[in-house]
């Protein structure tokens, strides 16, 4: 450990152009993936850093956070990252730290949310990211592709699926048919390629003391914004003053009502690859459900 303060303290010197040594260090909660440090200079109002730790094989992941949250502050508040490495055989990435207190307020989160959503890729409209990152500790792939439904079936679901078989968990034909049918759900709507947060569910936002709503742990991509408002509505957290506030920004489209479900899905997958089978139940349903809406 006293190398990899040294050498953290050594980044966040560098980075920021003052010098940095750290005096306190208490250990905080760092999600179910990483450990996670508070490291400060022991000055009254003094300087505060949140560092996250984990193997150093898992040092890319850190690489794709820093990428999401450094693009993610063109539209919302963000922790910013300040530095990234290895040292002793463990990874590590510096954030700014921001001092949360709670839920942020719901009308300042659904304004923010839409104005992140207004961001799109440079050049030609297209789906993806400049880089694979993670969701939750899954490898999530970002290959750019035109098509958004080409996108969502060999990108997302396809990618879980034949993760779930390997785990032993086959959603055989059904699964099978439900990305043949894909198409069905977007004959009178054409998703826009929106800059997404990616894993948007309530442990993800929180709120600074005024309200200010600020997001952290991506999974960023450019893609449907209507994937990280089904999210938001996946395990609870937001509410519908959020909603109301989001679409009075900017109009959710026809049918996402039906189309929830699908991007919904695919978190509901991944929870099957990283917690188990107690999630398949509730895949096979939504598959089911889905089916018949395509039917």
């Amino acid at each position: 450990m006293p190398n990899l303060i040294t050498a953290i303290e050594s980044a966040i010197t560098a980075t920021t152009g003052q010098p940095f040594h750290v005096k306190q260090q208490r250990s905080v909660g760092g999600g179910c993936i990483n450990q996670a440090l508070v490291l400060s200079d022991g000055a009254v109002g003094g300087r505060q850093y949140f560092v996250k730790l984990n193997r150093a094989a898992l040092h890319g992941m850190f690489v794709a956070e820093a990428a999401g949250l450094a693009a993610l502050s063109a539209g919302i508040r963000v922790p910013q990252p300040i530095a990234h490495g290895v040292c002793d055989g463990q990874a590590w990435l510096v954030l700014e730290y921001l001092p949360l207190s709670g839920a942020p307020d719901p009308n300042a989160m659904g304004q923010a949310l839409a104005q992140l959503h207004r961001i799109t890729p440079t050049g030609a409209p297209s789906f993806g990211w400049e880089m694979d990152n993670t969701i939750g500790s899954t490898p999530q792939s970002n290959r750019w592709r035109e098509s958004w439904v080409d996108f969502w079936r060999e990108e997302r679901l396809l990618p879980q699926f034949k993760l779930a078989r390997k785990n032993g968990c086959d959603f055989g034909a059904a699964g099978a048919q439900l990305l043949d049918k894909l198409p069905e759900f977007f004959r009178d709507y054409t998703p826009q390629p929106s800059l997404l947060h990616g894993d948007l569910w309530g442990g993800n936002a929180a709120g600074l003391a005024d309200g200010t709503p600020v997001i952290f742990d991506p999974a960023c991509y450019f893609g449907d914004r209507e994937c990280d408002l089904a999210m938001t509505e996946l395990f609870g957290g937001f509410g519908p003053r959020f909603l109301a506030a989001y679409h009075a920004a900017w109009p959710i489209d026809a049918g996402y009502a039906q189309r929830k479900t699908l991007y919904n899905l695919y978190h509901i997958v991944n929870h099957v690859n990283l917690f188990g089978s107690g999630y398949a139940g509730q895949a096979r349903q939504m598959i089911a459900s889905l089916l018949r809406m395509a039917a």
